[in-house]
């Protein structure tokens, strides 16, 4: 992996394809699905500069390159020191003394094959002010405040936009200056919301149709559609709202437009934001602060003066205070106040504050890096795509709470010891290094999050030590769209499993780490409990979480809670991030909130009655498993299970549809070759888009009324046209060519990719389609208040024999197609080259024309239907650093709740929420000897094997009188059972009464047995009392 000799990979990339304007959507899927397009396309025409090539300037690098920009360059002649190892994951020991940019870019180059990495040739960026014009932006990381001064003031005289941080222990600091009346295309990155208007009164009052909410915020734009009645609204300029209700908002003045009638639809327009930048040197004076954390909200004003402070010991010194020493912190604290007293608004210090500060300027810790790495590189991308809002003009953030309590600091602790971790221990001491490198931490998942947590890992030595141990499990294989943000990975590493390439490329970043991690190849679940079982469990010091599946984090959560271990859990949607913490008998666990669920459409709007874009994909969506999956997995039980219509059938209350689907694909629509595929395709264009539609139209023609006397086509139910087939129209063919060749995979017959778009309409030219005529014996379900007439009502399709009969007879005997099976589809979205999203895209667009709904493109189909989780590089570093901060406090063992952060980002607004956990439930009860406070989530009672009367006596012992007793879901004890049922029971040991009941034997490697109980205490009312834990020895 990360070698010395570093190889460039990716040369086979067609580099040109980025001077073409275009976007390689399989490499960038997730990044697209957050910034878009056109966000994306002015990034790739822009040259960014970044300065220092210290941790956070190559935090920033990585960002930036895995993002895409037309070219990057790095600037940093300073050479490598041992200690730049605590945080720069791209240097090794063996480059200490060299060039810090000349050896990163290299390593920055194979990131992104379309981001080209160069070299800054100058030894100050200040020598040559004019080499700095061919750049959009310029970000400055480590640099004296002269310099940063400097060349401030020629970015902002010439347009350039300029990004400072820095970061100091667990103190740090971002600038922005994006120059005068910098346009903001998209401040939120939300997507515009919209909806049916179900009237507009005289004075402009719009209402949402069933009071449906509108989403819609005061100062919001929207535009009309589809208006009858005020029809000079309809594609008007956009009209800013006045919100007056959840349910209502005001236009405005609508005089002279006519009266309303019905119909039509309201949409959400982005309007530009124009934000005038103040250069940084009047922002020295009076700045202006976007505020990080609210419980500190005197904070940022001390920190903006105190790094000024260690500028100006830097300046008088030539160096950053010393770690931990008193002088040079006393130093600083009377520059500090000689600076508070000098501005307009004199700012009260806080010395301790201040004094921390001094003992950390040189401390260089990876996940401060990775937060405001993350947050600069987010910065530049706004900058040059305009796409969301920037930070305006300051932020400080820091994170004192994680320094140890547990050990001991002092300047001798804190001195350089000339070890890769010296910028670490210079704010937390050598003792506390020794900690982190004895723990046996658990990481699950080695996707996005993950590769940024074990980087972040590898550069604090956790787990480095004698008794140190990572375990990483994953089962999934490396795909190419996770390289644009799983940075542990390259192009040569695409089909290999996550968890070992991701722990190769750690132990590379630091040898200290070789044989200390252990890759664990299995999903952990309730299926790997004999993998992950109680000695597993038993052994770590910690949990990380680093899934994107919410029942996956639940599960992992639930084990936690169970073996009382400390768990971190994160997660990122585009720009958003979450770290939680959950500890054992202190908070709240992951589990304890839920989000709300995923929303789902009523059948009957997806069946007849779509009027959005969402509609008609979850409607293909159901066609695809319809036409490609349901029916030759039921071929295949046909085939392989004997006595299938008997057995089966009977069971499903569905069995004409099931059979006459076995012989439409076993007999009578049987393809014997890619021709009778298409053949198929086009019928089935015919059926959907063409039939079905004129069958609707006959129950209910466009001038039908409901019984209120309202027109039916009206609200939410748009009347559709048929689709008459058209070979010149791309998504008519395009539904063609994906399902016959789809058709084609299920039988196994090949070649349909080499068929040429003359052959499709030769085929089809040859084909009669009969004239449709509507039925009137078939029933349509007009709403879902309705009963649906075609449901089976209970009743077995068993009663009409004769039919049944008859299809029976129709099936070839299943023994006769011995040795044959049909290959269902399973859905993979991010393979360009299976026709499954091709097919959804021209499904879902072909019934979009027949409702005339606005059609989506294949990327947005996909991101629908995929249900992709959008991800972008830098929101994924931040996040891991808030984590890896709170890492320490748990490693520390901090029990003071208050000293933990739960944390929520948004980097497209810009925002920042910190709050300490929720604290777990409490509960009491009464016993003999008084009150007793129980946690309701982390306490459990345990107890050895014993009889269930020596169990019953036990608990009487303390109080509480066992009412019922349960394991799983055999109830093993009630206090109402009658006595001949209980005295069999009685003297049978707990995990015999267990087995006895369940008639299940106790799995070996399980070590334990939960029980529930009800009880009464001393109150003689019923108490909610924790679990029981059975301790088998075995």
């Amino acid at each position: 992996m990360m070698d010395n000799n570093m190889e460039v990979d990716g040369s086979a990339v067609d580099i040109g394809q980025l001077k073409n304007g275009d976007i390689d959507e399989s490499l960038y899927s997730r990044q697209l699905y957050v910034l878009g397009h056109e966000a994306m396309k002015r990034m790739g025409s822009s040259h960014v500069l970044i300065a220092g090539m210290r941790g956070l300037g190559v935090e920033i690098a990585k960002n930036i390159a895995l993002a895409g920009v037309k070219s990057l360059t790095l600037h940093d002649p300073e050479p490598a020191a041992i200690s730049d190892l605590s945080s720069q994951f791209f240097l090794h020991p063996e480059d200490v003394g060299k060039p810090r940019a000349d050896v990163t870019a290299p390593r920055v180059t194979e990131l992104n094959a379309y981001t080209p990495i160069s070299v800054h040739p100058s030894k100050s960026l200040t020598e040559n002010l004019d080499d700095l014009r061919k750049y959009q932006v310029i970000v400055l990381t480590g640099c004296s405040l002269k310099d940063q001064l400097t060349i401030s003031d020629f970015a902002h005289a010439n347009g350039i936009f300029i990004v400072i941080a820095d970061i100091y222990g667990l103190f740090g600091s971002i600038f922005t200056d994006f120059g005068k009346q910098f346009a903001i295309a998209d401040p939120t990155g939300e997507n515009p919301v919209g909806g049916i208007v179900a009237d507009i009164d005289a004075e402009g009052l719009v209402s949402a149709l069933d009071e449906t909410r509108h989403g819609l915020e005061d100062g919001d734009f929207v535009t009309f559609s589809e208006i009858q009645g005020m029809t000079a609204l309809n594609d008007s300029e956009p009209r800013k709202i006045t919100v007056k209700g959840p349910y209502t908002f005001s236009i405005g003045d609508v005089s002279g437009f006519g009266a309303y009638e019905r119909g039509g639809l309201y949409t959400q327009v982005k309007m530009p934001k124009v934000v005038d930048f103040q250069p940084f040197r009047e922002q020295l004076q009076k700045p202006e602060i976007l505020m990080s954390d609210f419980a500190k909200f005197d904070r940022p004003q001390q920190l903006h003066i105190g790094f000024q402070a260690l500028h100006a010991f830097k300046d008088k010194h030539g160096h950053l205070p010393r770690p931990h020493n008193d002088a040079d912190a006393t130093q600083v604290l009377d520059l500090t106040k000689g600076l508070a007293g000098e501005g307009e608004d004199k700012v009260e210090i806080d010395e301790k504050l201040i004094r921390e500060l001094s003992y950390q300027a040189q401390g260089d810790l990876s996940p401060m890096a990775a937060f405001f790495g993350g947050l600069a590189a987010q910065e530049v991308l706004k900058s040059v795509s305009g796409k969301f809002h920037p930070v305006v003009q300051w932020l400080y953030f820091d994170s004192v709470e994680s320094l140890p309590s547990s050990v001991k600091r002092s300047e001798e602790l804190c001195k350089p010891t000339g070890s890769r971790y010296d910028g670490q221990i210079a704010v937390f001491g050598t003792e506390f290094q020794e900690k982190l490198g004895n723990i046996n931490q658990f990481l699950v998942g080695a996707g996005a999050i993950g590769c940024e947590m074990l980087k972040n890992w590898a550069l604090i030595g956790l787990a480095a030590g004698p008794k140190g141990k990572i375990n990483v499990a994953d089962m999934d294989q490396i795909e190419k769209s996770n390289l644009n943000r799983q940075f542990l990975f390259r192009p040569k590493d695409v089909g290999k499993l996550k968890a070992d390439c991701a722990a190769e490329a750690v132990q590379a970043m630091n040898p200290e780490l070789k044989g200390k991690i252990v890759t664990l190849r299995d999903r952990v679940g309730p299926e790997t409990e004999h993998i992950f079982n109680e000695e597993f469990w038993e052994g770590l010091d910690g949990v990380t979480n680093a899934l994107d599946n919410v029942d996956a984090r639940q599960y992992v959560d639930r084990r936690c809670v169970f073996f009382r271990k400390p768990l971190l859990d994160s997660g990122t949607l585009g720009t958003k991030g979450n770290a939680q913490v959950v500890l054992p008998r202190l908070t709240e666990s992951y589990s304890s909130s839920q989000d709300p669920p995923e929303q789902s459409f009523p059948q009957c709007t997806l069946r007849s009655f779509p009027n959005k874009i969402e509609h008609t994909i979850a409607w293909a969506k159901e066609k695809f498993h319809q036409y490609f999956v349901g029916p030759p997995e039921t071929v295949n039980l046909y085939i392989s299970q004997s006595n299938y219509i008997e057995q089966t059938l009977k069971q499903s209350g569905n069995e004409i549809p099931t059979l006459e689907s076995i012989r439409d694909f076993l007999v009578t629509k049987k393809p014997s070759s890619f021709d009778d595929c298409i053949v198929w395709a086009r019928q089935q264009f015919e059926a959907e888009y063409n039939n079905a539609i004129q069958q609707l139209l006959y129950n209910f023609p466009k001038d039908s009324t409901t019984s209120s006397g309202a027109p039916f086509w009206s609200g939410p139910k748009r009347a559709p046209d048929p689709l008459k087939f058209d070979a010149n129209n791309p998504a008519h063919l395009n539904f063609i060519k994906a399902t016959a060749n789809l058709h084609a995979f299920n039988y196994g017959i090949e070649g349909g990719d080499q068929v040429r778009r003359q052959h499709y309409l030769e085929v089809m030219d040859n084909m009669i389609i009969p004239e449709f005529a509507p039925s009137s014996g078939i029933k349509i379900q007009a709403n879902d208040n309705e009963p649906d007439p075609n449901a089976q009502n209970g009743k077995s399709s068993f009663d009409d024999n004769d039919e049944l009969e008859k299809l029976v007879s129709s099936l070839p005997p299943a023994k006769s197609l011995a040795g044959l099976k049909l290959q269902p589809v399973e859905f993979e979205k991010d393979d360009d080259t299976n026709h499954h999203i091709d097919f959804i895209t021209a499904a879902s667009n072909l019934r979009a024309q027949n409702y005339a709904i606005a059609e989506a493109d294949r990327h947005k189909t996909k991101f629908i239907a995929g249900k992709i989780i959008p991800a972008i590089a830098t929101t994924t570093a931040l996040v891991t650093g808030l984590v890896v901060l709170e890492l320490f406090k748990v490693i520390d063992g901090k029990d003071d709740i208050e000293q933990y952060k739960n944390g929520f980002v948004n980097l497209a607004l810009p925002f920042f929420g910190f709050s300490e956990p929720i604290a777990s439930p409490k509960g009491k009860y009464l016993s003999k000897e008084g009150e007793v406070s129980i946690d309701r989530l982390w306490d459990r009672f345990e107890v050895e094997d014993m009889t269930l009367r020596e169990f019953i006596d036990h608990f009487s012992g303390k109080g509480l009188e066992v009412m019922m007793l349960s394991s799983g879901v055999s109830l093993l004890y009630a206090s109402f059972y009658p006595p001949k049922k209980l005295k069999d029971r009685m003297g049978l040991k707990l995990s015999e009464l267990v087995e006895t009941i369940s008639k299940k034997a106790i799995p070996e490697h399980q070590k334990n047995v939960i029980f529930e109980m009800t009880v009464e205490d001393q109150t003689e009312e019923d108490v909610e009392v924790p679990y029981v834990m059975l301790k088998l020895r075995k």
